[in-house]
């Protein structure tokens, strides 16, 4: 699942209407279309908005809107599933040190 994707899910099952939403996190309905289908990347600060307004964990969010950053990052490179599992090889490391 995409941050797109849980931010949709949250407001739907919550009843919420887009322009609801956009409004409580201060931007446009059309930029809120834009992140629900993934073509957009809210700020990190909105996390913790959205959060708190759909009771949900705040590190949860972040990991899918974390993952987001790394796929568009590496989603046209030949070397990129390489470079991502360098990439965690590297953060293991650093982790262990």
């Amino acid at each position: 699942m995409t941050i797109g994707q849980k931010i949709k899910q949250l407001r739907e099952e919550s009843g919420m209407k887009q322009r609801e939403l956009a409004a409580k996190l201060d931007i446009g309905e059309g930029f809120l279309s834009k992140v629900e289908n993934d073509r957009k990347l809210l700020k990190r600060e909105d996390l913790k908005k959205l959060s708190k307004l759909f009771n949900v964990v705040q590190s949860d969010l972040e990991t899918l809107w974390l993952a987001n950053k790394v796929y568009d990052l590496i989603k046209d490179e030949n070397q990129g599933l390489d470079a991502l599992k360098v990439a965690e090889e590297q953060v293991k490391y650093s982790k262990d040190k």
